[in-house]
């Protein structure tokens, strides 16, 4: 059986919206790209196969469906552990910035 290409999708949250959005999204030669566009934006790359798996099948633009929602925030706050820690800080995440599910 032959292997399934890398899948990849990115991520966007604006303060007060409903969700994060898909921003981008792909597999192959696209997920590659993503995920080197990250690494060089110095944006965290997490390595969760079912999870890009579903996100990578959303429409651009299209915001994280509920069923999504826990998923999409322990990726969220993972992040955000990382980028506290290498900015010397504490391992939660700043208050307020990260979205709630309704």
């Amino acid at each position: 059986m032959p292997e399934r290409p890398r899948r990849a999708a990115a991520l966007r949250y604006t303060e007060g919206a409903e969700a994060p959005e898909v921003v981008a999204a792909g597999a192959g030669e696209a997920a590659r790209a993503i995920v080197e566009a990250a690494r060089a934006a110095g944006v965290p790359v997490r390595e969760d196969a079912a999870l890009a798996e579903a996100l990578s099948r959303l429409d651009i633009g299209r915001v994280v469906p509920p069923e999504l929602y826990v998923a999409v925030a322990e990726a969220l706050v993972w992040a955000y552990r990382l980028d506290a820690r290498a900015a010397g800080g504490g391992a939660t995440p700043p208050r307020g910035t990260a979205p709630r599910p309704r």
